[in-house]
């Protein structure tokens, strides 16, 4: 499976994206430090290394700082542009004097978003601005005006989405200048809405997903990049603690190792190749700070599972048996 043309024109052919919400120093007021800047520079490297040329950021990151130490990186070694293609993401404001944590797409928060994005990263023209969630107050006429000027004037040069359905990404691609190129979702072996959606789908009782659906297929016809995040399920099947999970969690860690054993790779190329799998064409996004796991990671594009590998994996981690 191919990646997107719009992707690929940019110079983006790995299928697996580095999500940078870990860089920066953690979720605090303490400011950046050398030692960050230097992880920042490790973490890079093992990527490229990896072959991965697409850099997730969003300005909430740690508190914005994940972009600043990225953005001195840049600053640092302005040949890094040349080699990589980066993405953030804005929309989503924390609890200030004004308000409660909440969600912006307005005009004037929109275009500061970008103007900060922009400074922190160290660059002039961001090539992909996604909307991180859907905002209740979304003008869609408003916001596809706003996108479509700031892509005239350079900034910006396409625009994605995050957590939106299909019927969201209809209103606001209903005005602007050019296609949608990505929606960011959570899809992975312990989320699994995104296929339950489909499979319970007349089955006989109410069954409860939060997966809207069509989007799957909405994104597949209209050639816009899934990307997913949580795809690791945070360690859950890869080597952190199962002892207190449930026997579901504990039966699928098991499985994993026994098939990344029998390929001769590690379990985070099994979790992953297991989303990768899919025919929407799936994206991973893999936001580990640790380099030896970015290294296992790169193992996914080795692996190729088999229908029945895949089905023994969704299987078990569902808890029963498929309707």
């Amino acid at each position: 499976m191919k990646i997107t043309t719009t992707l690929h024109n940019l110079g983006v052919s790995n299928r697996l994206v580095y999500g940078c919400m870990g860089l920066g120093g953690g979720w605090n007021n303490q400011a950046i430090s050398d030692q960050d800047i230097k992880q920042a520079h490790e973490v890079i490297d093992v990527a490229l290394e990896a072959g991965i040329q697409l850099f997730d950021h969003a300005d909430i990151y740690t508190f914005n700082k994940a972009e600043q130490v990225f953005g001195k990186v840049i600053k640092q070694r302005p040949e890094l542009l040349e080699q990589i293609v980066l993405q953030s993401k804005c929309g989503i404001r924390f609890e200030d004097d004004a308000g409660p944590k909440r969600y912006d797409f307005s005009k004037e928060w929109i275009e500061s978003s970008v103007k900060g994005i922009l400074k922190r990263l160290n660059i002039e023209q961001l090539p992909i601005l996604l909307l991180h969630r859907p905002d209740p107050l979304m003008d869609s006429m408003e916001l596809s005006d706003t996108l479509n000027t700031l892509q005239q004037q350079g900034l910006v040069g396409h625009f994605g989405v995050s957590n939106m359905s299909s019927h969201q990404m209809k209103s606001l691609q209903r005005n602007l200048n050019t296609p949608l190129v990505i929606n960011q979702l959570e899809l992975s072996l312990s989320k699994l809405d995104w296929l339950e959606q489909s499979v319970t789908s007349n089955v006989g009782s109410k069954v409860e997903h939060s997966f809207p659906i069509g989007t799957l297929e909405y994104c597949q016809d209209n050639e816009v990049q899934l990307q997913s995040w949580g795809s690791l399920s945070q360690g859950m099947f890869t080597g952190s603690s199962v002892a207190n999970g449930n026997e579901d969690i504990k039966n699928t860690a098991n499985l994993v190792k026994l098939i990344a054993k029998e390929q001769g790779v590690s379990p985070e190329a099994i979790i992953l190749a297991w989303v990768m799998k899919h025919p929407a064409n799936v994206m991973p996004i893999i936001g580990t700070t640790n380099c030896q796991r970015i290294k296992a990671c790169q193992q996914a594009l080795q692996v190729e599972l088999s229908r029945e590998q895949w089905y023994q994996l969704y299987v078990s981690s569902r808890g029963q048996e498929l309707p």
